[in-house]
């Protein structure tokens, strides 16, 4: 793991930079349905992320198809069953098969969510949100730590869709986030739909949390559909990953290159996926959004 050590400002944690990257374009989500045809089609995006644990089976059909992709492009690693910002140990079987995977596939990234799902062993179907606090930071900082350690390697962080906040938090999640990367030398997935619902189910303003992120500290950038519930009265947000990306999250998407610059960006799409010719065109329209975007900024 290439990294150096800096100090940080007074009372706070010291910070690491470490360094890795995709090419910085559009990519889309490897998924069972279309791995036949992304094999022998080769569409043109530019990358693919497949979900690690998908891939755990060594031998299996699905790292066959995986092989197959990384013949052709540059591939991401996102894990969602890591359960991060639990207080149950680190599952190191789950490190060691990331890690066997990891080996196989050679990956330009890997990710994981800023959440949790594990309690004293039992598991929730549902990424779940922190609480913001100093105390949460610091055992964030040490478990991002230990898993950059024992992979090897620098991961990405992802920003967590949610739809409730803690009375406990003291501070407000970019903060967190930043403050994660700074003092782990971990990088940020930033989720542009995530801060768009987030930013709309809790009433905070998303151009602040993008202007708070240090711009070195962005690695990648996930775009995707959500779903519009009227839940008691109130409007909510549900990030389904299940439609196309809408017009504001397109337009903040702009901002978001315009203030980090060209960056690696995946459609996700988990539910209802469509046809492959569908996926490639939403990634043809981020390439487009984001080129429009830094000429602007230029």
């Amino acid at each position: 793991m290439n990294d150096s050590v800096q100090p940080g400002p007074p009372g706070t944690l010291p910070v690491k930079r470490l360094v890795d990257g995709l090419p910085a374009c559009a990519g889309i989500g490897l998924r069972a349905q279309h791995h036949a045809a992304v094999v022998a089609e080769r569409p043109a995006v530019g990358w693919l992320e497949a979900h690690s644990e998908n891939y755990f089976g060594r031998g299996s059909q699905s790292l066959h198809w995986l092989l197959q992709a990384r013949e052709h492009y540059p591939v991401a690693l996102h894990g969602v069953g890591l359960s991060l910002g639990s207080t149950d140990p680190l599952d190191t079987e789950h490190l060691r098969e990331w890690r066997r995977l990891i080996v196989r596939v050679q990956p330009a990234v890997i990710s994981e969510h800023l959440s949790w799902s594990s309690i004293d062993g039992r598991f929730s179907n549902d990424l779940l949100p922190l609480p913001y606090t100093r105390e949460a930071l610091a055992h964030l900082v040490d478990r991002v730590d230990q898993v950059q350690e024992l992979l090897g390697r620098r991961i990405l962080i992802e920003n967590l869709s949610s739809y409730l906040q803690f009375d406990q938090s003291d501070m407000p999640e970019w903060v967190f986030l930043a403050e994660l990367s700074r003092a782990s030398g971990c990088g940020i997935l930033l989720d542009v739909n995530n801060i768009y619902v987030n930013a709309h189910n809790h009433g905070f303003d998303a151009d602040a949390y993008l202007a708070a992120l240090p711009r070195e500290a962005v690695g990648e950038i996930h775009l995707a559909g959500h779903s519009v519930r009227e839940l008691g009265g109130q409007t909510v947000l549900i990030d389904t990953h299940s439609t196309h990306v809408c017009a504001d999250v397109w337009q903040l998407y702009a901002q978001a290159i315009a203030r980090f610059g060209a960056q690696p960006t995946l459609l996700e799409w988990d539910a209802d996926i469509p046809a492959l010719e569908v996926l490639v065109a939403e990634a043809q329209r981020a390439d487009q959004v984001a080129g429009e975007a830094l000429a602007a900024a230029a």
